[in-house]
């Protein structure tokens, strides 16, 4: 973990995007703390390229409302996340505090990132079936065991929840998952395949999770996996998964 003790900061990021044609970016959170929002926020005014932000706040505070109110003022915060498959309790996301938090984001125009493994895949359900209206985004299509070629469970807990239209799902994380360094494209093929027969065109989209794929492969060829597999489909479609699902997602001009 040793490459990632260190700064990773926009002016790295900048030319990364730009080097592969990208416009723009999401800036999401690691950390459970409003001071990292307050900062990516503070990011995301200094450079118009952070389209977005998905920060955090304590969906469990009874302060909530008061959180919500203060950072939804900013027009780049977008979403908010919690690092659920960190937590110890793998109900972590079905305690009544938390539900409580989830069921006033809406009001403030305010997406949800589903930061899971598979084994919260069948609690995920749960949750958003209680939230029909509440749009979800899976992140890192649920970080299945690809280093040791697994598919079942996740596949078919995947498909339970891609029965929801408002969840969507990130193509991301992929690399980290798979053996680090020594992994080709072809090794995700069948699990870009699941996602994208579960959720269809419409609801996926590109994700890096940079800095983090940098253990396991420099931020081009992550990135290039999901280039070329969406090659395959139409120009419509491609533009959609690169980038237009992404903004219809985070309520973003295209």
């Amino acid at each position: 973990m040793a490459v990632l003790r260190r700064d990773y900061l926009p002016d790295e990021l900048k030319p990364l995007l730009q080097a592969i044609q990208f416009a723009g970016t999401i800036a999401v959170q690691a950390r459970q703390m409003v001071e990292e929002t307050e900062w990516l926020l503070e990011l995301s005014d200094q450079h118009a390229w952070i389209l977005g932000v998905v920060g955090w706040v304590d969906l469990r505070s009874p302060t909530l409302r008061g959180q919500l109110e203060k950072y939804s003022r900013h027009p780049k915060l977008v979403g908010v996340r919690h690092v659920v498959h960190d937590e110890p309790d793998d109900q972590f996301i079905l305690l009544p505090e938390f539900r409580r938090g989830i069921a006033q984001l809406q009001e403030f125009n305010l997406t949800y990132d589903l930061l899971l493994f598979p084994k919260h895949l069948p609690v995920a359900v749960q949750l958003v079936t209680e939230f029909p209206n509440q749009p979800f985004v899976l992140d890192h299509i649920a970080k299945p065991g690809i280093r040791e070629r697994l598919v079942s469970p996740w596949r078919e807990e995947l498909k339970r929840l891609a029965e929801f239209p408002n969840v969507f799902c990130k193509l991301s994380g992929l690399v980290t998952e798979a053996q680090w360094q020594l992994w080709r494209p072809d090794d995700f093929h069948r699990y870009l395949d699941v996602v994208i027969a579960a959720f269809g065109t419409e609801r996926v989209m590109i994700g890096s999770d940079w800095p983090v794929c940098t253990l396991s492969g420099d931020y081009a060829s992550t990135m290039r996996i999901v280039k070329e597999y969406v090659q395959q489909f139409s120009a419509r479609v491609r533009d959609d998964i690169l980038g237009g699902n992404c903004a219809r997602f985070y309520g973003l001009d295209p």
